[in-house]
């Protein structure tokens, strides 16, 4: 069993982490979960290949950097040797005179500086023996350590087919220990963070110390703080490459060894980039695709690599590679090339494979993934967007994911948009009830001090009001009914008997009484209301009860006077006739409450006084017919049955019929 890299290559800097999603959309080994609102990559599944650190704007996805530990190598008392990877070209675009970068890498410690391209070119002609060897086998390119590790992760069905030849970066590595012994330190630089994890292999141990990215070298250039002026130029050292400088452009392999990827055989098939491999790799293994070689790299050639510091301007950079290998052939030394390509094509270039399953049971039954999809919203085929906005190709996907435990519902942007609209209706809905009560705790403040003040100014008047009544009473009775002081009398008596019932008000407003609750039948309730006074003949009576419940918990007397005092107002609103409904309804909204209607066709209430109409004191009547004293005492007996009052009225004929609705609601059992 081979040993893996036990070191983190890639990791989530949880504080930039935004959840937006990219990376798991991005990801081809589908290596990062969601789990309470953070995106973490599951490690046994993670390929290295780096797609989501170049996605991701937020910089957190991030790698392990070796910046420390080549600083240690290249000082301590071995030779190091840095092996470049042909894709320096494609990052240096600022240093256009290749020697001068040479020179600055060896001003960092490194005793040598090789191409990585020489490696290119033997395994190149590795690949071309191996395919004029076994014509019927299929293989896969193993260049790329991204690729190797997805085939044997996710295609281990396979792993069989994955060619049994080294990378480049490890041939050129056996090839300078040939050269200059076994103690020599190696150090890869170069555009690929799986580099990392391919060195750590324990087949390969020994043979590349340290890898780090051009994001990495241009960090210690930096820190160096180079004067260019000051760089002594220097060439590559042997062996010096050919058209293995082509290497990282998508079909460079083939071009390296006059290879063509020939459409009408269909022998070769070359592939790049995340949608690609992943397309080329399933329809290989489920038998659809047949070829000879399928040439695959992971970051559209490796000129966009993770450890490259620009991700744009992919075809300058590709003509810059182009360049480059034109340069570098034109300078070679043919004889001598071929001579080196002679001596160390015996060097053991092979390679194994372990297969690594760490796909997921497929177990789920429809009626799993159906219950997810509902939970979703998704209730039929046409809900199914297929956005692609939670980082899936399709929302069978995603319900697939949550159902294996790496990605949650609030990923789905439809369901989470739904969502919050219901939040917001909740949020409307509790706003409302707040400001309702803030307001009814307002009136309850404003009514508790009002009553305070009531109830002492009639404790203080109502003394004083009794005698001048009995006295008033007395001389009205003594008097005869054609004296010229009985019509005074009787003015005064009349009076101070209106100034009794306004301290009776008074007193009762401010009273805090218990509330008696019983059973109380609703027909009788409203019978019993209707007796308070005797209906005028011009006004149209209407009594509906729509309620199946015969009996109410409430104190009936105190509803009685609610609903007299309500009826006797709506009454007294229409004084030259009208409609006048009386109506019983289960809550809508409620099914606990039961909902008492008033409503006349009489002149309405105009939008000023609707505000003040639960004020003590104010009325519209005229004066000296109403107390202002009604509907706040009214108010007061709906709240002690934690009840509620509202009302709805429309003075202007213009805008509709006129007349005054007041709703009582009131609970159908006001126990606790």
């Amino acid at each position: 069993m081979d040993n893996r890299s036990k070191n983190k290559l890639v990791y989530t800097v949880k504080d930039r982490c935004k959840v937006c999603y990219t990376c798991v959309r991005e990801c081809p080994a589908k290596a990062i979960r969601i789990v309470n609102g953070q995106a973490e990559i599951i490690e046994n599944r993670c390929i290295a290949c780096g797609n989501c650190v170049k996605v991701c704007s937020r910089q957190a996805k991030m790698y392990s950097f070796a910046i420390d530990r080549v600083k240690k190598l290249v000082q301590g008392p071995h030779k190091v040797a840095a092996i470049i990877a042909p894709s320096i070209a494609a990052e240096f675009i600022d240093i256009p005179d290749y020697q001068v970068l040479v020179g600055m890498i060896r001003t960092l410690g490194f005793e040598y500086v090789n191409e990585v391209a020489f490696g290119a070119e033997l395994v190149a002609n590795q690949y071309k023996k191996l395919l004029h060897k076994d014509q019927k086998h299929p293989y896969i390119s193993t260049s790329c350590p991204a690729i190797v590790s997805y085939v044997e992760k996710h295609h281990p069905q396979v792993v069989q087919s994955l060619a049994p030849i080294v990378s480049p970066m490890i041939a050129i590595a056996k090839v300078l220990q040939k050269m200059h012994g076994e103690d020599l330190k190696i150090v890869f630089i170069g555009p690929c963070i799986a580099k990392k994890g391919e060195a750590d292999l324990q087949q390969f141990k020994g043979l590349v110390h340290e890898v780090i990215s051009f994001v990495e070298l241009r960090r210690m250039f930096d820190e160096k703080k180079f004067d260019y002026d000051q760089i002594v130029p220097s060439e590559f050292d042997p062996p010096l490459a050919g058209k293995g400088s082509v290497f990282p452009i998508s079909g460079g392999m083939l071009q390296t060894v006059d290879l063509e990827e020939d459409f009408l055989s269909g022998e070769v098939v070359v592939a790049e980039g995340r949608q690609d491999i992943t397309e080329v790799l399933k329809e290989f293994e489920e038998g659809y695709l047949e070829a000879k070689l399928f040439d695959l790299l992971c970051c559209n050639g490796c000129l966009n690599g993770p450890g490259m510091s620009n991700h744009n301007q992919f075809f300058y950079k590709r003509k810059n590679i182009s360049n480059f290998a034109k340069r570098q052939f034109d300078r070679l030394e043919q004889k001598k090339w071929e001579k080196s390509i002679e001596k160390y094509s015996k060097l053991d270039l092979e390679r194994y494979f372990i297969a690594d399953d760490q796909r997921y049971a497929e177990d789920f039954s429809l009626e799993d993934i159906q219950k997810v999809k509902k939970k979703l919203g998704i209730n039929c085929q046409e809900d199914e967007l297929n956005c692609t906005a939670c980082g899936y190709d399709t929302c069978h996907e995603h319900a697939i994911a949550i159902l294996k435990g790496i990605a949650e519902t609030e990923m789905c942007l439809p369901y989470t948009i739904d969502k919050l609209h219901e939040y917001i209706k909740e949020l409307d809905v509790s706003n409302s009830k707040l400001a309702s009560t803030q307001a009814a705790l307002k009136q309850s403040e404003k009514l508790a001090s009002m009553g305070q003040l009531a109830a002492g100014i009639a404790h203080e008047v109502n003394n004083p009001l009794g005698v001048v009544i009995m006295y008033a009473h007395l001389l009205l009775d003594e008097v005869e009914p054609d004296s010229p002081y009985y019509k005074d009398l009787k003015l005064i008596v009349d009076q101070a008997d209106r100034c009794k019932k306004i301290v009776g008000g008074l007193l009762n407003f401010a009273r805090k009484s218990k509330v008696n609750i019983g059973e109380v039948n609703i027909r009788k309730l409203i019978k019993n209301s209707m007796k308070a006074f005797v209906m005028p003949p011009e006004i149209d009576l209407k009594i509906e009860i729509n309620t199946n419940e015969s009996a109410l918990a409430c104190d009936h007397d105190q509803m009685v006077q609610v609903f007299s005092n309500l009826i006797k107002n709506a009454v007294d609103a229409m004084p030259n006739g009208g409609e006048l409904a009386v109506i019983v309804d289960e809550d809508k909204h409620n099914p606990n409450e039961v909902v008492f209607t008033i409503k006349d066709t009489g002149t309405g209430i105009s939008a000023e006084n609707m505000e003040r109409m639960f004020e003590p004191f104010f009325t519209t009547k005229e004066d000296g017919k109403g107390t202002g004293l009604g509907l706040p005492i009214i108010y007061g007996i709906v709240k002690m049955h934690k009840g509620n009052i509202k009302v709805e009225s429309n003075n202007n004929p213009e805008k509709g019929p006129t007349g005054t609705s007041f709703f009582v609601s009131l609970p159908k059992n006001t126990e606790d």
